[in-house]
This record gives structure tokens, C-alpha cells and sequence, in this order.
């Protein structure tokens, strides 16, 4: 069954846990060897193999006297800025030596919030992939702050997958996979093989991080995978630390736990609306437009706007709330705050004489419009 859901994959995603390749004094070199190998072995069976890497604030931080996890972001930063240059030599040295060449890739949210840095980001991927260079991406934690962090690299992983348009998401963790309870806690905790969809009880199993290495739970690696199945990519969690783990998941062996893609796959497009582009504002419904666009598939028109909340400029997602205030749905806006102020609850007839001009007569067209029921988020 495994051989059959693995099989078609040609482009895979790897994420790489810091407790996987770290340890409490920095970088394990002879785990990364190891890894490294096993790797280079599905690369030569044909996968094109992109890594999303952590491991560079673990690897810096005994430079600085860091004991566990550092407190700030500044502190955060410096560790990485020099643990990232090593992460790489690292990698660099073990590939090297099987006759590999890899590329470092460094992103932040904002990066690929923007539609043509989005794009940009993703012809460099493929033209890596097409000479036979490994990407291995990183966020940019030297100059990320709140409001562009991906805030963990589950989550990078989970964007990765739909930039890069990936078949399948492999998460290296320091777990063997899901379990029906913590095992830490509960020795009779079972492991789980297979889920078909991930709903609120599969995220009710998974607990939050107790380690100072790295910055996701299994909370996170659930989510990631809720993100990546909504796109149509399987994804499976299994234990990195175990030699040989990574062969035998993809010779079709039980390893770890799978979450079989969703069925009906969400266009490129939505998911990158959905689950990349931070909101930047709100903008408060009536119930016509509630209605509209829920139940009609409608469009989002003047009209139907009763209020505004943010800092907005046209091209950025929003929140659209009904009228209790919940939100139902995210969309990218075709005008900026300061406009939907003198346009908004009038009709579009009444756009170009307001304003001098229109962009269009949606404030936010239905094909760029998600409702937050689709992402189940």
C-alpha cells in the first residue's frame, strides 16, 4: 500500500528537525553524514529532493553561552547568523563527498507573501532542481521579525510544498510518528500508521514541544501536514534519528505515520492566499454579501461592506467577517483601506465618481477569495 502512495512521487520535500542533526553541544556531523547519505541514495533513484533545514540556531548558540532555547529574537538571531554558515559547510562537505553539489536557500514569510517574489523564488527552485542541486532552504532568521516569521519550520515545509508544486512531504522528527496518546506519558501509547484526513481529534493528539533544541511539537508537524494534504501532497512524520528510517519508508515499509492527500486539492493559487499571505486588515459583511459569497460563489462588492479594520494596501489578504464577527473567509483586495472608506456600502456605479477611478468593480473577486470552511483552519 505504502509502495503504491510512495511510487508516483517525483518531487519530494524533506524537513529536517534540529533534534534530528543536533545535539546539546551543536552540530552532530556524523548524523548529518549519515542523513546525507541516505538522501544522496533517493536522489540517484530519481527523486529531485528539496531540504527544509533547521538546526542553524542550535548550531550557533554555544558561541554566545545560549543554554536551551535563546529568550529573544535578537539572541535568536545572532545564534543563527553563525550557525547557518556551518549548518551549510556541513551539509556542503557530507554531499561533496558522494559526488553531490547543493544550493542555500534563505526565505521569510514576505518572501513569498508577494506573488512575484513567490514566483521568483520558485523558478530558482527548478532551475536548481534541473542541474541536480539539492536546494536546502532555511528561514532567514538573521533578519525575520514577528510579522514575517514563519514561526517554525513545519510550517516552511507545509509553503515549500505548494512552491515547488511537490508530490509528497517527508518530516524528520525525533518521534516515530503520531501516537494515540503521549508516549511519554502512556506506555501503552499506539502508534498510528495511516490517517486519512486530519480533523480536530487527530489535532487533539498531538501535544506541544518540551525540547530546547527545536521550536515545533508535533502540534506543528499535524498542522504542516493538514497544509500540505489540502494541497494534494501525502505527507508522512517519521523518526529521523533511526539509520535507515528514510530507505525503508520509501521501499514501501510501515515507517512512521501517513496522512493520505485530500481528494479534492485545493488549486495553487488558493492555497498560497489560504495559508501564505498574512492577513493585513478585516473588512466587516453585511449578511446580503455573507450570503452572496458563501452560499452564490459570489464576489466580494462594495456594497455589501459595513466596516473596515487595519492597514491595507491593494494586493494584500484581508479577513472577511459576517456580520457576528467571526471570520469566514480571506481574500486579496483589489483597493487599499483609505479607498474602501470613501467606497465602502455604495454601489459600483458610484466607485469612479468617489474615487476618479476604478480597478474593477470587486473589491475582492471570487478567485481570490478562500472561505476559511475550504482550509478548515
Amino acid at each position: 500500500m505504502r509502495t503504491t502512495l510512495i511510487t508516483p512521487s517525483k518531487r519530494i520535500i524533506i524537513k529536517v528537525g534540529s533534534a534530528v542533526i543536533t545535539n546539546t553541544d551543536g552540530l552532530n556531523n556524523q548524523r548529518i553524514s549519515s542523513l546525507t547519505r541516505e538522501i544522496w541514495a533517493l536522489h540517484q533513484r530519481g527523486y529531485e529532493v528539496i531540504l527544509v533545514s533547521s538546526g542553524s540556531v542550535a548550531a550557533g548558540k554555544g558561541d554566545l553561552g545560549i543554554i536551551g532555547r535563546p529568550q529573544s529574537i535578537p539572541l535568536k538571531q545572532a545564534a543563527a547568523a553563525i550557525g547557518q554558515s556551518r549548518l551549510m559547510r556541513s551539509y556542503r562537505s557530507a554531499f561533496r563527498k558522494l559526488g553531490g553539489n547543493v544550493a542555500q536557500v534563505l526565505l521569510t514569510r514576505d518572501d513569498l507573501a508577494n506573488r512575484r517574489r513567490y514566483l521568483n523564488a520558485r523558478n530558482t527552485m527548478m532551475t536548481l532542481l534541473e542541474y541536480g542541486v539539492i536546494p536546502i532552504i532555511n528561514e532567514n532568521d538573521t533578519v525575520v521579525v514577528d510579522e514575517i516569521r514563519f514561526g517554525d519550520n513545519d510550517n516552511l515545509s507545509a509553503m515549500v510544498t505548494s512552491l515547488c508544486e511537490a508530490n509528497l512531504l517527508v518530516i524528520l522528527s525525533d518521534v516515530d510518528g503520531l501516537f494515540d496518546s503521549d508516549p511519554r506519558i502512556n506506555p501503552e501509547a499506539k502508534l498510528i500508521n495511516e490517517v486519512e484526513r486530519i480533523n480536530d481529534e487527530i489535532e487533539q493528539m498531538a501535544g506541544l514541544s518540551n525540547t530546547d533544541i527545536g521550536t515545533g511539537g508535533m502540534y506543528t508537524k499535524i498542522k504542516a501536514a493538514k497544509r500540505a494534504t489540502m494541497h494534494g501532497v501525502g505527507t508522512a512524520i517519521i523518526n529521523g534519528i533511526e539509520p535507515g528510517n528514510l530507505q525503508r519508508f520509501f521501499d514501501g515499509e510501515d515507517v512512521g505515520t501517513y496522512f493520505l492527500p485530500n481528494t479534492n486539492r485545493m488549486a495553487a493559487k488558493k492555497h498560497w492566499i489560504a495559508f501564505t499571505k498574512k492577513p493585513r486588515g478585516k473588512l466587516f459583511v453585511d449578511t446580503g454579501a455573507f450570503n452572496a459569497i458563501v452560499n452564490e460563489g459570489s464576489s466580494l462588492l462594495p456594497s455589501g461592506i459595513k466596516g473596515v479594520e487595519g492597514g491595507f494596501e491593494r494586493g494584500d489578504a484581508v479577513q472577511l467577517c459576517g456580520p457576528d464577527g467571526v471570520e469566514f473567509a480571506k481574500g486579496v483586495t483589489n483597493y487599499t483601506l483609505a479607498e474602501l472608506l470613501q467606497i465602502m456600502g455604495k454601489k459600483t456605479c458610484e466607485i469612479v465618481p468617489v474615487l476618479g477611478y476604478k480597478y474593477g468593480d470587486e473589491i475582492i473577486h471570487r478567485d481570490n477569495l478562500v472561505l476559511t470552511a475550504d482550509n478548515d483552519e
